[in-house]
C-alpha cells in the first residue's frame, strides 16, 4: 500500500522534473532558437471549417520524388533601375568632349551619368590671422577679438569634437579605434587628449542636458526602463561595478532622458521624478511600484506580457497561441490608428470600440484558466504575471496618449546595446554619467530625425556665447 507521504513525494518529483524540462527547453532555445517574438499562428485566424475530417475522406497522397533541368534565361531581365542620389550630396560636373571635332556643329541637348563617389575624411586647419595696430603716442595696441571656441585656448573645432563624440555614441567606435584613424590621415593625437577633449565637450554642454531633464520630466506622460552599464572602479580591482542608465523617455514631444545611477534600487527615479505628474510607464518592474499614487498613474507594458506567452509556446502551444491570438487583435488596433494618423481622442475611440472587447475576453479566459495550470510552468507563470498587473495593463485604452507598450524606450536603449560591444565599460562614474548625457542628445536626436553630426557642431559653436535663459533653443 502506497503511503500519503510517498505519493506527495512523487508529484513533488514530477513537479521537479518537468519544471527543470522547461528550463531545459528555455535554455536550449536561448542558444539555439529564434530571437523574433513574432507570433504566427498555426491556424490562420479566420479561416472557415469544411465541417469534416480532410484526412478521413482524402485518398493517402503517394509522395515521389521528381528532378528536372531548367535553362538558365538569358537578356530580356528586368532592371530594378540605380540607387537614386539624393539631390543635396554635392556635385562636382565632369563634361566630356566627343573625341571627334564639333567645330559648326548645333549642340542639341545632353546626356547625364552620374557616378557616386568617395572622399574619405580629413582634416583641415584653421588660420585665425589678427594684424595689429599700434595706437598714436604709444597708446596701445589695438588687434581683432578671436572668436568664442568649445574649448578655450584648445586646438580641437567644434566639427572635430562633434564628430569624436558622434563616431562613439552613434557609430560605437571606441576612442582608441579612433585614435588609429587619425594616425592614418596624418594626426598622432595622444589618448588623454582625446579624451580630454570629449570631457570639455561634456562640460560645456552640460546646462543644456539640465534643460533637457527639465522638458523631458514637465510632460505629463513618460515611460521607463533601464539598462546595465560596466564602470570602473577603484574599489574593485581586477573587476568592474555593474551601474545602471535609467532611461525616460517622453513621447509626446519625442525626448528621451538618460541618468546614471550605481545600482538598481529606487533612490535614482524617486530622485528624478520627485515632482512628476502624471502617467508613468514601465515594465512591471517592482521599484516603481511605490510611485503608484495621487500624483502618479503607473501602467505597465503589454509587450512584456506577451513576452512570457511567446516563451510559453513550448510548454502549453494551445493555451499559448490562444492568448498570443488575442493580442495581435490589439496590436491590430494600435496598427491601424498609426497608419491612418489617428489623433488622441480617435486612438482612444477606436480602443474603446474594438480593444476593450478583447480585453474583457482575455480577462475571463485568464481567471478561467488559472486554475488550470501548474503554476510555476512557463504558462502559469504567464497567467498569474498578467493577472497581477491587469489592470495596470488594460489602463491604456482610457487615454489615447498613452501607448500599448514600452517598445519606444527599448528602441531608445538599443544604441547603448551596441555601444557596451564595443567599447566595453566606462572609465569611471562620472565618465558613465557622461555617456549617459551625451545618449540623451543623441536619442532625442534620432526620435525627432535630427542629423546629430550638424546638430552638435552648430550647437558647440553657439554655447560659449549663448544665453542661459534661451538655452531651449538649442535643443534638438
Amino acid at each position: 500500500m502506497i503511503s500519503a507521504y510517498e505519493t506527495s513525494s512523487k508529484e513533488k518529483l514530477i513537479s521537479t522534473i518537468i519544471l527543470l524540462q522547461e528550463e531545459l527547453a528555455q535554455l536550449k532555445r536561448m542558444i539555439f532558437g529564434t530571437k523574433s517574438e513574432r507570433f504566427i499562428p498555426s491556424v490562420v485566424a479566420g479561416q472557415a471549417s469544411l465541417g469534416f475530417d480532410v484526412e478521413a475522406v482524402m485518398p493517402a497522397v503517394v509522395k515521389q520524388a521528381i528532378s528536372y533541368t531548367r535553362e538558365q534565361q538569358r537578356g530580356n531581365k528586368v532592371h530594378t533601375g540605380r540607387l537614386p542620389i539624393p539631390s543635396y550630396i554635392e556635385r562636382i560636373k565632369i563634361e566630356v568632349a566627343p573625341e571627334e571635332t564639333v567645330t559648326g556643329l548645333k549642340c542639341i541637348g545632353e546626356e547625364v551619368t552620374e557616378e557616386l563617389e568617395y572622399k574619405a575624411a580629413s582634416f583641415y586647419v584653421n588660420q585665425y590671422i589678427r594684424k595689429k595696430y599700434a595706437k598714436a603716442n604709444g597708446e596701445g595696441i589695438i588687434i581683432g577679438s578671436l572668436p568664442s571656441r568649445p574649448i578655450e585656448k584648445g586646438i580641437a573645432g567644434a566639427g572635430l569634437l562633434a564628430n569624436i563624440v558622434i563616431e562613439k555614441y552613434v557609430d560605437h567606435l571606441p576612442l582608441h579605434r579612433q585614435i588609429q584613424r587619425f594616425k592614418r590621415a596624418g594626426m598622432d593625437i595622444p589618448p588623454a587628449t582625446i579624451s580630454g577633449w570629449v570631457h570639455a565637450t561634456c562640460n560645456l554642454i552640460s546646462p543644456l542636458y539640465d534643460v533637457l531633464k527639465q522638458e523631458v520630466l514637465k510632460q505629463d506622460y513618460i515611460q521607463a526602463d533601464e539598462t546595465p552599464i560596466a564602470v570602473l572602479d577603484k574599489d574593485k580591482e581586477g573587476a568592474t561595478h555593474q551601474g545602471y542608465n535609467w532611461v525616460y523617455h517622453a513621447p509626446g514631444i519625442r525626448m528621451v532622458l538618460f541618468d546614471y545611477r550605481h545600482g538598481r534600487g529606487r533612490d535614482g527615479p524617486k530622485e528624478i521624478l520627485k515632482d512628476f505628474h502624471g502617467h508613468l510607464q514601465t515594465d512591471g518592474y517592482n521599484a516603481y511600484d511605490t510611485f503608484d499614487n495621487e500624483e502618479i498613474t503607473l501602467l505597465h507594458c503589454m509587450a512584456h506580457a506577451r513576452r512570457k506567452f511567446e516563451q510559453a509556446l513550448n510548454n502549453d502551444k494551445e493555451r499559448a497561441e490562444h492568448v498570443l491570438h488575442l493580442l495581435q487583435k490589439l496590436y491590430a488596433v494600435e496598427r491601424k490608428a498609426k497608419e491612418e494618423n489617428h489623433t488622441h481622442v480617435q486612438r482612444y475611440e477606436l480602443r474603446q470600440a474594438e480593444s476593450v472587447t478583447v480585453l474583457q475576453s482575455l480577462h475571463g479566459w485568464f481567471k478561467e484558466n488559472i486554475i488550470q495550470v501548474v503554476p510555476k510552468s512557463l504558462i502559469g507563470e504567464a497567467i498569474t504575471y498578467s493577472l497581477k498587473r491587469w489592470e495596470k495593463l488594460s489602463l491604456y485604452t482610457t487615454d489615447g496618449k498613452l501607448e500599448i507598450d514600452n517598445n519606444l524606450v527599448e528602441n531608445v536603449i538599443r544604441p547603448v546595446a551596441l555601444g557596451r560591444k564595443n567599447y566595453l565599460f566606462a572609465g569611471n562614474h562620472d565618465a558613465a554619467q557622461r555617456s549617459a548625457m551625451l545618449y540623451s542628445f543623441m536619442g532625442t536626436c534620432k526620435l525627432r530625425g535630427v542629423e546629430p553630426l550638424h546638430w552638435l557642431k552648430t550647437t558647440l559653436a553657439k554655447l560659449p556665447d549663448h544665453k542661459a535663459n534661451q538655452l531651449h533653443l538649442l535643443l534638438p
